[in-house]
This record gives structure tokens, sequence and C-alpha cells, in this order.
């Protein structure tokens, strides 16, 4: 059968009225993964779905779906699906995990052990600044930013991944070509470039009020841990916070003056059991055993071969996360390169960039992986010194 009538039954399917995320995985796993069937399958229930189905499936929008395609020839455009091999694990494990993800950018960002930064949009200048602070920090130590592209500490986190030169992920609450709010234009495009804007929403989804709860389950579900910098007690942020909580992910709260109105939402947040954090160093510390488990359960995924189209990157990934290898048995040439440069003193990672000729955001993420696998440690002072391991150079 050939790709566009493949791509075809999951642009149909996935536009269904009434299936739903959950629903159309369900029905995938009944038949094997095979799109086709679940159309047959869905054409059989059409009844118990609606009207809406009915008249869907009986006579698609064929200029909707056209669009679609259209919008998937375009280079850097994907329709990530939960068949697909380099699909991110840790969305398997959430309510209603998506039976596929629109993605403008590196899909295999989505990869990469991320921490959620939320918050208020009425944000303090101070949230803002504690926010940028906070994501440059966790950039620098390897982690990828994501956040919701939202006006306040959502755009001020994605802003200070992207000083440091590190990777960024907005999830949408509108279609991947849609950005909302659209004075963001210019930075989604820079996400684009550097990590991925991520949506379960077709292309010309507009903005709904109950799409943002939908989003706000893929930002917890995505990342190992998810931070709320500023929050006031009804804050959307919140809601991204108990579902991380409930996915049995980490919550950080920072706390605030008893004064400020949007502290209380982390000071709630902190009395139901959420981690008071005042540096990023703490959020790296806790979120180690996770990253080394993510690595170890990418690692069993990636070895099946990469889908066709698959990027670099995504090559890469399946090399550089495999966190649960024994020390001293990864043969990366990137890993190895670093070791040697690191020697056997330790160095600054200011000065390891002068050295390496690599920015501080990609060395972190690259050292991140090293001291998983206990082959180099992190010093006071953003040192790091390479621990003895047998086969190093």
């Amino acid at each position: 059968m050939d790709e566009t009538s493949e791509w075809r039954a999951w642009l149909t399917a996935l536009r269904t009225p009434g299936v739903g995320p959950g629903g159309l995985r369900e029905r995938l796993l009944a038949v094997d993964h095979d799109i086709h069937a679940v159309l047959a399958q869905l054409w059989r229930q059409r009844a118990a779905l609606g009207d809406g189905a009915t008249a869907w499936l009986r006579r698609p929008d064929e200029a909707r779906l056209a669009a679609d395609l259209a919008w998937l020839a375009v280079p850097g455009h994907r329709l990530l699906r939960c068949t697909d091999a380099d699909f991110p694990p840790q969305l398997e494990h959430i309510p209603q995990p998506p039976a596929a993800l629109f993605v403008v950018g590196d899909a295999a960002a989505l990869l990469y052990p991320q921490v959620a930064v939320v918050g208020a949009r009425a944000a303090s200048a101070g949230g803002l600044a504690h926010a940028r602070t906070f994501a440059r920090a966790l950039a620098q130590a390897g982690l990828a930013i994501t956040s919701g592209l939202a006006d306040g500490i959502d755009a001020a986190a994605h802003a200070g991944a992207l000083e440091m030169g590190g990777l960024t992920l907005a999830v949408m609450g509108t279609g991947p070509d849609l950005v909302y709010p659209r004075k963001h234009q210019a930075l989604a495009q820079r996400i684009a470039a550097h990590g991925a804007l991520v949506s379960e929403f077709p292309p010309g989804t507009a903005a709904r009020a109950d799409h943002f709860p939908r989003r706000n389950r893929l930002i917890a579900g995505l990342s190992l841990g998810t931070l709320v910098v500023e929050a006031g007690l009804r804050s959307g942020s919140l809601i991204t916070a108990r579902l991380a909580a409930e996915q049995g992910r980490e919550v950080f709260a920072l706390p605030g003056s008893i004064g400020n109105p949007l502290a209380r939402g982390c000071h709630r947040l902190i009395r139901d059991g959420a981690r008071l954090v005042e540096g990023a160093a703490e959020i790296v510390e806790t979120l180690a055993p996770a990253a080394r488990m993510l690595g170890g359960e990418l690692a069993a995924r990636l070895a099946a071969p990469m889908p066709e189209g698959t990027s670099t990157r995504s090559s890469m990934m399946a090399t550089q996360t495999v966190a649960a290898t024994p020390a001293g048995q990864r043969s990366d040439p990137v890993a190895q390169r670093l070791l040697h440069e690191l020697g056997h003193d330790p160095m600054t990672l200011d000065e390891l960039a002068a050295r390496t000729g690599q920015s501080p955001a990609t060395l972190g993420a690259q050292l991140l992986l090293l001291e998983l696998e206990a082959r180099v440690e992190s010093l006071p002072g953003n040192r790091y010194q390479r621990l003895p391991v047998t086969g190093d150079d």
C-alpha cells in the first residue's frame, strides 16, 4: 500500500469526531496497529460515535485532507505516530496517551530528558526573571525545557533555554500551524529551529478553552518533572502540576512572598507535597535517576530500525541515551572526544567550551549523559571531573 494512502488513513482517523486520542490508540492495539483496519472498525461503529463521525467517515473533507498532506510534505514537519519506534515512551504511561503528534522542528527533541517550566501568564518581573534563570541553568545542565508557549512564565522559560543554545519544546493548544498568542510567532520559529513545536491537534485547529487542559497533560507527560514558578490559586499551571503528580512525576515549586498572590499556588503545591526548590541544581539532582531510567527505556526502544526520514539527531539519540549501559561500554565518538578533552583534572564548563569549541548548552547535555553513566562527576563551581573507568582513553 502506498505511503500517501497510509498518511491519508491516519489523518482521516485523527479527524474523526468522537474518537479521541485514547480511543484511537485502543483501537490500534486491537488490530495490531493497522490504521486501515481501524478505519473499517470506525465505519462499523459509526452509529455509536454519532452523526458527526458518520458524516465524516462517509464523505471526508478532501480539501482538508489535501491540506494536511501538503503540511506533512513540508521539510521539518512530521506526524509522529504511536506506532513509530521513536515515539516518546514517557507518553505511554499517561491518561489517554496520544495516538499521534504533529511536530514542527526535530521530533527527536521529544526523546530528550525534559523539565516542564510553567507558571502565571501575568507573571511578576521577579517571576519572569526566575523562570529565565532556571531555564538557562537547566538547559546548561543538559535538560530540555518544555512549556506551553503562553505569555508570562512559559515564554520566559523558552527564551532562557534559547539563550543558552539549549533544546526547548512548546506544546500547543492549537494546530501546529497556528501560533497562540499570535505575538509569539517569532518565538515559535526560534523554538522550531532549536527544538520542536508539538501538538496533538491537526493543522488548522484554532485555540479553544478545552484544548489547554489536554495540552497540559502532554507537557506533564513529556517531562520528568514540572517546575511551577508563579501561580495563582486558579492557575492552569496547578492543573499541569496535578497531572504531573498523578503521572508519578516530580513537582517542584518556588516559594514567594506571602504578600504576592502569584505565590499562593506555589505555596499550596508545597503544602501538598511538591518539592520546594531554590536552585536548578536541586532539580537536576532529583531527576537524575528518572533520566537514567528513561535512557534505558529509550535504548531498548531505539534498538529497532528507525523509520525512514528520521532525523540525524534521532540516530544520535539512539546512541547517546543509553544511560543504562554499563560505564565504559559506550563507543560514541563525541563522548570519547569530550572525555579526552576533559582529561583527569577538574575543569569548568567555560574552560571545556573554549577547549572543544562547543556551546555550554551542548556540552551540558553531553556531560549529563556521561554523569548518568558514572563517567563524569559534577563538582561545585560548575566544574566537572572525569571518573576513572576501565576502557576510557
